[in-house]
């Protein structure tokens, strides 16, 4: 992901997920709703979501752009299969 527009805020964005997750482990150590707990993970698996769209934003704007011009049908290929597994 080198050169690319939006690293600093993937990187944030992945920081405050992981802090997140880590609220949610104490929150089920400590016993917490299983209800509240939900809505957090729920919230965690937002921001991971919109990272991903950031991401795959970034990789259409510089990578397939490029791989294109070049006629890399095997970037193409590998962008299909990352978004297969993504969705």
């Amino acid at each position: 992901m080198e050169n690319h527009e939006h690293i600093k805020a993937v990187l944030n964005r992945l920081s405050r997920a992981v802090g997140h997750l880590n609220a949610i482990k104490k929150m089920v150590e400590s016993g917490r709703d299983c209800s509240d707990v939900l809505i957090q993970l729920s919230a965690v698996r937002a921001e991971i979501v919109n990272t991903s769209k950031v991401v795959l934003k970034d990789h259409l704007a510089h990578c397939i752009v490029r791989a294109v011009k070049e006629d890399d049908e095997q970037a193409i290929r590998q962008l299909q299969s990352a978004i297969d597994r993504l969705l």
